[in-house]
């Protein structure tokens, strides 16, 4: 395991510039909008937060049901790449019109053509990728994948700094934007690229994971838990300390220590077991949202950002690649999967607040739960596994 000579290799891979660069645009874009969309809604158009969740929840609905239909159509599709081009188009569509959005329908009508198609873009994106790497470079294409999704990192991370700038210059205008010139740089660059055919069946050199509803539906509470905190952390934050750029601060600290994390998770998960390593970040989260939730002062909420960042990593790096290898031989639907099952975790996530009044800091007792029941499931199973082998032998 040498990671510089590996990731020398991934440098090298014909095509991998244009994958590194389309994620780091695309990050750009998600990141410069994230941390203020619900604060837009807020205290940009004068939303309530039954209208915001209303909003998103109706949003990812819509994003489920297109990202489900098309990743059981997409492995019969000899190219992918137009399906995440028509996407980009509707998305900057809908982001014109959600600019422009005065009312809870017009904000609502702009989110869904914003949002709806976006599954598409991520999914269809890193179905590419994995034929890519599994064509050109075989011995590393699982890490390969992680540092892809790393570059994602990155331009998020640029764009939560372009953000709270953006803010600061042009208001809540120049956030949207900006998002809306990320897109637009992502849609020419995906022009560009050139995508390859997909790897046979028989010539996959991906190992598969064994299919397992206990673990999606435990990775389902794990995005669950995420999903509340990306939503209702920056409305908590903006209640509790009144200055909204303050979020993209904050993202950025969990970015940076992201970028780290992924590399070295990665590895563990090859090394160890992803299972292992999904177990271990999800302590993490646990111990990071029973703090959110005690009401710390701000350099506390700054201070757990490390571990959360080792959470995330693993999140969104392995579980992608644990998800794809339950559907190995399916690459297009497993990495649809992999997106429908976090976008139904939002849609839950964006509703469950609701039991807890207002945006108190109580709110995160709820993924706390969710995590705690996930822990547990995942533990149950491992016993589970564990002990399969001795009762054989006995």
């Amino acid at each position: 395991m040498n990671i510089f000579k590996d990731f020398k290799e991934f440098l090298s891979i014909k095509g991998a510039w244009y994958l590194l660069v389309g994620l780091f645009l695309y990050g750009i874009g998600t990141g410069i909008l994230a941390p203020m969309n619900a604060v837009y809604m807020s205290e940009g158009i004068g939303l309530s937060k039954v209208q915001i969740a209303s909003i998103f929840s109706v949003s990812v609905l819509m994003n489920m049901v297109i990202t489900i239909m098309v990743g059981f159509i997409s492995d019969k599709m000899k190219r992918k790449k137009p399906l995440p081009l028509f996407a980009l188009v509707l998305c900057m569509f809908g982001l014109v019109l959600y600019m422009r959005a005065d009312t809870y329908i017009e904000a609502l009508i702009g989110m869904i053509i914003a949002i709806a198609p976006s599954g598409l873009i991520m999914g269809q994106f890193f179905a590419m990728a994995r034929n890519h790497f599994m064509k050109l470079a075989p011995a590393i294409f699982e890490i390969a994948q992680i540092w892809l999704r790393a570059m994602m990192s990155v331009g998020f991370f640029v764009g939560l700094l372009l953000g709270a700038n953006l803010f600061l210059i042009a208001s809540f205008k120049g956030i949207l934007l900006g998002n809306l010139a990320g897109y637009f740089l992502l849609f020419v660059l995906l022009l560009l690229y050139k995508e390859y055919d997909p790897i046979d069946v028989e010539s996959n050199v991906s190992k598969g994971e064994a299919f397992s509803f206990i673990m999606l539906f435990a990775l389902l509470l794990l995005g669950c838990a995420d999903s509340l905190r990306g939503l209702y952390l920056q409305l908590v934050v903006v209640d509790l300390f009144e200055k909204p750029q303050i979020m993209s601060y904050l993202w950025s600290v969990q970015a940076v220590f992201e970028l780290l994390f992924m590399t070295f998770a990665g590895y563990w998960a090859m090394k160890f077991g992803s299972k292992r390593v999904i177990l271990l970040s999800s302590f993490f989260a646990l111990v990071t949202y029973t703090v959110y939730s005690t009401s710390p002062p701000l350099f506390v909420f700054f201070l757990v950002q490390p571990l959360y960042s080792f959470y995330v990593s693993v999140l969104y790096g392995v579980v992608m690649g644990y998800v794809q290898r339950m559907f190995h031989t399916k690459i297009g639907f497993g990495s649809s999967m992999y997106v429908f099952l976090f976008q139904m975790a939002s849609l839950a996530g964006y509703a469950l607040p609701f039991l807890v009044e207002g945006y108190s800091p109580r709110i995160f007792i709820i993924p706390s739960m969710l995590v705690g029941v996930g822990i547990l499931l995942m533990g149950g199973l491992a016993l589970k596994n564990r002990q399969k082998p001795l009762t054989l032998s006995a």
